[in-house]
């Protein structure tokens, strides 16, 4: 399994949304993403920060359902 990368806020909300999420709202310094799939709705909420730490950004990626693999191969 491949590390996280420290990235800005900006290019993983960019890369979710090449996964097929899409920004539902922003409250304060959050931004609510969710994307439709056969389960049901799958929702995330990303803080915008200058450089997400790892954990925070493994957090994400739990809550959005998305293997390192994936998140990494759509930046």
């Amino acid at each position: 399994m491949p590390k996280l990368p420290r990235i800005p806020s900006r290019d993983a909300i960019r890369s979710l949304e090449r996964l097929g999420f899409e920004q539902v709202r922003q409250t304060g310094s959050h931004v609510v993403m969710k994307k439709k799939s056969q389960e049901g709705e799958i929702g995330c909420i990303v803080p915008i920060h200058r450089e997400l730490k790892v954990g925070t950004l493994s957090g994400i990626l739990k809550q959005a359902q998305v293997t390192v693999e994936e998140f990494i191969d759509s930046l």
